[in-house]
């Protein structure tokens, strides 16, 4: 079976900086990615080469079967679904929940006048079940507390059934509870054999939810070490990635770090 997404020598120049630098990275069918790195270590640009809404300065990304530069990414988006913080901000507050997820089917943000099928709003109405808020649908985006919003854009970047699912530090300004609660759905969606590829983006293994088979470790735009969280999750590559010696302490199928005793960095 072809890779779902295939990165051969994938290197990203802005100003003369290499954002990515030479990243070969194959993500198979039924997998669960995350990937780890501090802050600009290059996840964001990585995540928007996965989402064809960048090309390599060179190399070769190859994105459900269709090669970068050679195929139409207007075409190749839709079956991509993607959630990032940006999306999040220009939903506008006013918006109705049910809306805000079934206006995913024309990739747009906010109602206008669009006509949507009987189809669509039956799947933005089971999606918002199925992610626990269903009982939100008749809210306004604005009213919602972040964890609700996190869930929203979930259910919205799933609307189009992707093949492929990006998920942005899905997590990032959620307090503990809200942290767990998304975790959890995340969890369920992991386990769930129906459910698309997904590639998640993280600073913290805290965040890392149960179901994910696989890490991809980045540092300066490039890869550390890549393959099953069970073999290449280890204080070790932690460590390099995040330039620090770090403890890494198993707790049952979740993770949690923190600095050794006298760490100090390592370059």
């Amino acid at each position: 079976m072809s890779p779902v997404l295939e990165l051969v020598d994938v290197t990203v120049r802005r100003g003369g900086k290499a954002l990515l630098d030479g990243v070969s990275w194959t993500v198979g069918a039924g997998e669960r990615w995350v990937l780890l790195g501090s802050n600009g270590a290059g996840k964001t640009t990585l995540l928007q080469i996965a989402s064809a809404m960048m090309h390599p300065t060179a190399g070769r990304a190859v994105i459900l079967g269709e090669t970068l530069g050679t195929v139409d990414v207007f075409e190749l988006r839709p079956r991509i679904g993607h959630l990032s913080p940006s999306v999040g901000e220009l939903i506008p507050r006013s918006e109705r929940v049910a809306d805000a997820v079934v206006s995913a089917s024309y990739a747009v943000l906010g109602r206008w006048n669009e006509t949507y099928e009987e189809e669509d709003h039956e799947r933005a109405a089971a999606l918002v079940r199925e992610l626990g808020i269903g009982h939100l649908a008749h809210r306004t985006f604005g009213t919602l507390s972040e964890g609700e919003r996190k869930r929203v854009l979930i259910a919205r970047a799933m609307m189009t059934d992707p093949e492929l699912l990006l998920l942005d530090e899905p997590a990032a300004g959620l307090d503990l509870g809200g942290r767990e609660d998304l975790l959890a759905t995340l969890s369920i969606l992991a386990l769930d054999e129906a459910s698309p590829v997904t590639v998640l983006v993280s600073h913290h293994v805290e965040e890392i939810p149960t179901g994910f088979t696989h890490v991809l470790m980045l540092r300066d735009g490039k890869v550390v070490s890549a393959g099953p969280i069970a073999a290449t999750l280890t204080a070790a590559n932690l460590s390099v990635t995040f330039d620090m010696s770090l403890q890494l302490e198993h707790h049952g199928d979740r993770y949690s770090a923190r600095r050794a005793p006298g760490a100090h960095r390592l370059a």
